[in-house]
């Protein structure tokens, strides 16, 4: 069991966040993709200061399409405007995992200037380090004057649920001036402006292997660029905590490792990929010996964004949703005791054909992480993440809580035995095959701890 002073200490960590004093008819949920897409158009077409676009990807397609149109449209319309787009650098200059990268989202940024030459809106691609396999701008929101539209979501046909198919994520709309500033500020000054950041829409902007130093050089800044702010509010009234990170040691993974054993009744988990850093495990199974409840919500092997249907081609990317899977069986065979009891409850959440990408932590009534963070090894170390950790001691937002926990769950299953997963050995041939050769090279080791 934690002992008193262990749990004060980590009390002590979240007493200690600066925090910002919140408004609660300021906080808004969102419970569906098409939601999050009218809600975001609108803010673009409502937008008088300012619009900050944060994002993995803006992608070329008809969502991606009517999201980009939509901020020169507002540049347009207010040429005062001050209007950014900020993706990851790599991402924007390859194709699709497993296509052809001759027509790059970068490319079409490019012919989007082009075509829009009486107004400027600048693209630029943040490279979190040398190669997107080691580090990716993962930092999350959409910053619109005063309020900022927060998801792990980025911006294509999928989340944005354009057309059949959605992908599943969390989305709020916070309203909060200091808040809105200090993200705004810090984007403006970290990344638009960081040493190693390049413009994609021109034509003429350098290769990655050209700006090889200046990006590892830019990595380390970056390493050390967290938010600073004195607070506004005290830890007895609804408020608001900014935080980002970049490495094993940051703000961000610290109030994570923190929040976590504050659990007084139970502790909710969402996370598409499961594959928690090791210290996270342990602090599940703390709880748990300590008699708390803990709730684990995952994607389905087949709700993952990297499942292959299986008379569909193979590709070697196809095998990640059952390495997930795998070390989700592990888990819980390690744990079936707890599920026994009911203290563990593990939901896998499938909607036909669409995919799940639902991130974030509830602690008890009292605290909520809105985040884009994983919750895995590469978010723990390589990728720049970031999240609003909300306060809430007057419970003046459970009705909101609740309503958004009882959607994600609406598609869900309990596992009640961890044999209800499948073992290798029931998995198709393919993937059977590859699997065994990964582990005989031990490379699904390494494979674990940047995917």
């Amino acid at each position: 069991m934690l002992s008193k002073f262990k749990r004060n200490k980590h009390q002590q960590h979240l007493a200690q966040l600066p925090k910002l004093s919140q408004s609660v008819d300021d906080v808004g949920f969102f419970f569906a993709p098409a939601d999050f897409r009218q809600t975001l158009l609108k803010k673009i077409a409502e937008a008088t200061q300012r619009i900050c676009i944060i994002a993995l990807y803006l992608e070329q397609d008809d969502g991606g399409q009517g999201i980009l149109s939509a901020l020169y449209a507002a540049k347009r319309q207010r040429p005062e405007l001050d209007v950014s787009v900020l993706v990851d650098w790599h991402r924007a200059q390859r194709g699709r995992i497993g296509a052809a990268a001759s027509d790059t989202n970068a490319d079409w940024y490019c012919r989007m200037a082009q075509e829009n030459t009486d107004v400027t809106i600048p693209v630029y691609g943040v490279p979190v380090n040398t190669r997107e396999a080691l580090g990716v701008l993962h930092y999350k929101g959409f910053i619109i004057d005063d309020s900022v539209l927060y998801s792990g979501a980025s911006l294509n046909d999928v989340y944005l649920h354009q057309h059949d198919k959605y992908r599943y994520d969390r989305y709020h709309l916070i309203r909060n001036a200091r808040m809105s500033d200090i993200m705004f500020n810090w984007v403006q000054n970290h990344l638009a402006h960081g040493r190693a950041v390049n413009l994609l829409n021109n034509e003429e902007r350098p290769k990655s292997q050209e700006i090889k130093n200046d990006i590892r050089l830019y990595r380390q800044t970056l390493r050390d660029a967290g938010y600073r702010f004195e607070g506004n509010a005290d830890n007895d009234t609804l408020a608001v905590t900014p935080l980002v990170g970049l490495g094993k040691g940051s703000a961000l993974n610290k109030a994570i490792y923190h929040l976590m054993p504050c659990t007084e009744d139970k502790l909710t988990i969402c996370t598409p990929y499961f594959n928690l850093p090791a210290v996270l495990v342990r602090n599940i199974i703390g709880l748990l010996r300590e008699g708390k409840k803990v709730e684990i919500i995952v994607g389905d092997k087949t709700a993952n964004d990297f499942y292959i249907p299986e008379d569909q081609p193979f590709k070697i990317i196809g095998a990640l949703p059952y390495l997930y899977e795998i070390n989700l069986r592990r888990f819980l065979s390690r744990l079936q005791y707890y599920i026994n009891s009911g203290q563990l409850t593990v939901r896998l959440w499938k909607d036909d054909d669409n995919s799940y990408h639902l991130k974030g932590m509830w602690v008890d009534d009292e605290w909520m992480l809105l985040t884009g963070n994983n919750l895995n090894p590469r978010a723990w170390r390589l990728d720049l993440e970031n999240a609003i950790l909300i306060h809430d001691p007057q419970h003046q937002l459970t009705a909101q809580r609740e309503e958004e926990l009882a959607r994600i769950r609406t598609h869900t299953t309990v596992v009640q035995h961890y044999r209800d997963l499948q073992s290798i050995a029931d998995y198709p041939v393919k993937v059977r095959k590859l699997i065994r050769r990964l582990r005989r090279i031990r490379i699904d080791r390494l494979i674990s701890r940047i995917l």
